[in-house]
């Protein structure tokens, strides 16, 4: 009786030395091997950071924020890899056959996919935006969802298969699903232009006011600091609209991508300036959009973030 009554504790016992043990092992150490990948990927990350920082490129490089973006995705895709091996090495170890699961989780994978259909096309989105490079960690971007009437616009710190992770200017994380962006601004890419509308006086003298907008534009253009962040030299469109009371002029400026946010801003300053040593006022508000050049200025530091400087 005590025999037969120990053949089961004796095989448990076995079961938990044997098999229970390896299973066990093989999570330790999937655990174990997928802390290291997450380890390394954050160095090869903070590496690539660093080498962006460190350069003199005014601007991270298109090549520096895909390779951040990819290492990314290679990292999560990696300890996914690692969990699903994991798993089934476990599964057999304790006796349960891959095999006889396969038609079981069919079954539970269409339904599942019901469900799922969402998850799947965030993943699939998420793939087309890495690999057609249409924005990356580091760039600047107003990302448009499904049903959303603002952008969730800052600057990209987080890209997987499934989310993209944007810091507003406000310091605000916005989770966004790969699956729900509809439509992408990028504010980094190739090349930005700073737009300034000056709006004046009807009675002011519009052709004097061109030639100290053009004299603005030319020394801005001679300045150590702005002359790195300017591809040409500012612009004077000439007069974009007219009001019974004002004159609206326009002045661009081709600047590295990012960087019109500093560089309207300093024009705008200039401009003031030098309108005033002229006796020229400012109007208090401005034709485009009904908004005061001062409220333009602050509208664009709402649009851009700190990464953007």
């Amino acid at each position: 009786m005590n025999v037969l009554a120990a053949g089961p504790v004796t095989d448990f016992f076995y079961w938990l030395r044997g098999p229970a043990l390896d299973a066990l092992l093989i999570v330790l150490g999937a655990l174990l091997v997928a802390r290291l990948v997450s380890w390394a990927g954050n160095r090869i990350t903070d590496r690539i950071d660093a080498a962006a920082t460190d350069s003199d490129a005014l601007v991270r490089s298109e090549a520096a924020k895909h390779r951040h973006s990819l290492t990314q995705v290679l990292t999560w895709a990696a300890i996914v890899l690692i969990w699903s091996i994991a798993i089934i090495f476990a599964l057999d170890r304790l006796g349960l056959p891959v095999t006889g699961l396969v038609a079981p989780a069919t079954v539970l994978g269409v339904g599942l996919g019901f469900g799922a259909q969402r998850v799947v096309g965030d993943v699939l989105a998420g793939f087309f935006l890495i690999t057609e490079r249409q924005y990356g960690f580091g760039d600047v971007v107003a990302i448009q969802v499904v049903g959303g009437m603002e952008p969730a616009s800052g600057t990209v710190e987080d890209v997987t298969l499934r989310i993209t992770r944007v810091r507003s200017v406000d310091g605000e994380v916005v989770i966004v699903p790969n699956g729900q962006i509809v439509k992408v601004t990028n504010l980094s890419r190739d090349w930005a232009r700073a737009v300034v509308d000056v709006p004046v006086p009807a009675t002011a003298d519009v052709a004097r006011v061109q030639e100290v907008l053009r004299e603005v534009g030319k020394q801005a253009y001679d300045s150590p600091r702005l002359h790195k962040l300017l591809l040409d030299a500012p612009t004077v469109m000439g007069v974009e609209s007219l009001a019974l009371d004002e004159v609206n002029l326009r002045v661009v400026a081709r600047t590295l991508p990012g960087k019109q946010f500093d560089v309207g801003r300093d024009l705008r300053a200039r401009v003031a300036l030098a309108l005033s040593r002229e006796g020229v006022s400012l109007r208090a508000t401005a034709v485009q959009d009904g908004v005061s050049i001062q409220d333009e200025a602050m509208a664009e530091d709402r649009a851009r973030t700190g990464g953007a400087a």
